[in-house]
């Protein structure tokens, strides 16, 4: 039942407008098993009663969903969920991003858009264990798959350490080549952090998104064999076309 899959949490006194809150409680309904065998929704009436608001609130949710590519309204039949195919990128010990879309058959690779050497504010000074002020090389770049946008990153690296760095990202478009031209042939995740919000204006612009899409984001860090920081991330991911899959390794 469809009252077994979304409770109404809407709250009226949020400051977010009530059809975005049921929108993202639908779009959250749908991962659970919300719709029938057919992906169809349940009526808009019934789902109004759901969430004790009107009709028309409802409308404009689906009609959001619909913009985003994750509804389909056909006349006549009602709303129906469409499936997309989302690619897995896979977390783990050895996360590489061009690998893991190889695995899938897709062509992947990671485009820099941007880079300057900053002083490493205190947040990226901590994850990366150096002094607040370091020379540090910021690079902001986008993942794409067989050209379609799936992700874009900002990552920081130890200037000092890797000098030529923003040049080998963008003679290989690939973090794991660039290490290995500055002499670093292997390195590790030591931490991943995922969070979820409604994509801004640069990740709709940038990944090409409708508004009110979510969007996935891993904060990472990677190491040496040492142990010591080699590059901290920021990812932002399009939830719709990718799925983060967190991986152990057995032997650990």
């Amino acid at each position: 039942m469809a009252s077994d899959i979304i409770r109404s949490g809407i709250g009226r006194r949020t400051g977010i407008a009530l059809w975005r809150q049921i929108a993202d409680a639908i779009r959250a309904g749908i991962t659970s098993g919300l719709g029938d065998e057919h992906g169809k929704l349940p009526p808009e009436m019934e789902l109004a009663e759901l969430f004790g608001v009107n009709r028309h609130t409802v409308r404009s949710a689906i009609s959001a969903l619909v913009s985003e590519g994750i509804l389909r309204a056909e006349q006549g039949r009602g709303t129906f969920i469409i499936q997309p195919d989302r690619l897995t990128y896979s977390i783990s010990k050895r996360t590489r991003f061009s690998a893991s879309l190889a695995e899938q058959g897709q062509r992947g690779e990671s485009r820099m858009m941007s880079h300057d050497v900053m002083p490493a504010p205190e947040e990226v000074a901590q994850a990366l264990r150096l002094d607040v002020g370091t020379p540090v090389l910021q690079v902001r770049s986008v993942g794409v798959g067989d050209d379609t946008p799936v992700s874009r990153a900002t990552a920081w690296f130890d200037h000092a350490r890797f000098p030529d760095m923003a040049d080998n990202l963008l003679r290989f478009n690939s973090v794991t080549r660039a290490f290995a031209a500055c002499g670093l042939e292997d390195y590790v995740r030591i931490s991943t952090r995922i969070e979820a919000y409604h994509a801004t204006l640069d990740d709709v612009e940038i990944l090409r998104l409708s508004p009110g899409s979510i969007v996935l984001v891993t904060y990472a860090i990677n190491a040496d064999l040492n142990g010591r920081p080699v590059q901290y991330s920021k990812t932002r991911f399009a939830a719709d076309r990718v799925s983060l899959q967190v991986e152990h390794d057995p032997l650990l």
